[in-house]
């Protein structure tokens, strides 16, 4: 809030002066011969107060109206010279195991990319997820609250169980392939081998080489058996130990293709880690514009002076009455 003629506070001397005057004058006087008749009757000085109190505050009110009160709204302009990025990421059922406890793989994938989408705030950003086959969640895009609802979402269950790797990355750089970007980059995010899809892996990094997107490939997991939650029919859910094969030599030839890195994450904080190396390696430049909009509130205040004044009309036409 901001008053945009505060000048006008300097009507609040003579509203004091009045005050003070209202409070100071004689009032009139009637002249009885026995006083006794009035010691339970002190309302009328109350009266007087709650009249003096009540103009006073319309007043108030009238100068901070005509003070121009606005309430002011901040607005950002992002001008970018940003960066296209696709997350791409697994939700196969080896996603389940819980080796980065106390959570799953996928979990623990989630909150990481979140964190990372966070500190992009120049860059588009876009997912695509996989399994038997690959969908688009969410196009490029720079509403980053909308990415994050539906990053939320993501489960088991949306797709057939499977690991198509190639077709996940194909389905990113088909994404990224028309952007306009200075840089695109995919950042694929795996746990296991290549075992489904029309596409294999290297074929969809020749793909991204051709169209200069740079893939950085995580995996994550811990070599040796895992525990993997499992639903049994009698006992309910029952934990299984199993190992989890993945490929990451694959991984490092799609990295070196297209000039981008991989890593392996074998906890929540390598993780971490990882996605913080990438945000270094790929910072992203833009300019932010900050201004305001002011909304005029005058009529916050001269409403209820008004209001007051026809309370005030009518208890002095009626209970504050005076005799002349």
């Amino acid at each position: 809030m901001r008053f945009a003629n505060p000048l006008y506070f300097l009507l609040f001397i003579p509203v004091a002066g009045l005050i003070y005057w209202e409070l100071r004058k004689r009032t009139g006087t009637l002249k009885f011969s026995d006083a006794q008749f009035f010691k339970n009757f002190k309302s009328g000085i109350i009266y007087r107060y709650i009249t003096i109190a009540m103009n006073t505050s319309i007043l108030f009110f009238i100068v901070l109206a005509l003070a121009r009160p606005q309430k002011g709204r901040l607005y950002e302009e992002t001008e970018t010279q940003g960066v296209d990025i696709m997350l791409c990421l697994d939700i196969s059922g080896s996603m389940q195991a819980e080796d980065f406890s106390p959570k799953n793989r996928l979990h623990v994938a989630k909150e990481r990319a979140k964190e990372f989408i966070s500190k992009r705030t120049g860059d588009r950003i876009g997912l695509v997820i996989f399994a038997v086959t690959a969908l688009t969640q969410c196009p490029l895009t720079t509403d980053h609250k909308i990415l994050l609802d539906l990053l939320d979402r993501i489960d088991f269950g949306i797709i057939q169980d499977g690991t198509a790797i190639g077709m996940g990355l194909a389905t990113a750089v088909a994404r990224l392939k028309d952007s306009s970007a200075k840089e695109k980059i995919v950042i694929l995010l795996t746990d296991g081998l290549n075992n489904a899809g029309e596409i294999d892996p290297i074929t969809a990094a020749k793909l991204a080489q051709a169209h200069n997107i740079k893939v950085y490939c995580i995996c994550v997991g811990s070599k040796g058996p895992v525990p993997i939650p499992f639903n049994h029919p009698i006992y309910g859910k029952i934990y299984v130990r199993e190992e989890i094969d993945f490929d990451m030599k694959t991984l490092e030839e799609i990295s070196n293709l297209t000039g981008g890195k991989a890593f392996l994450a074998t906890d929540g904080g390598a993780l971490k880690t990882i996605y913080e190396e990438i945000d270094r390696l790929e910072p992203t430049t833009f300019k932010v514009s900050k201004y305001t909009v002011y909304s005029e509130r005058a009529q916050d205040f001269m409403l209820p002076a008004v209001i007051m004044s026809f309370v005030s009309f009518f208890l002095s036409a009626t209970f504050l009455r005076r005799i002349p």
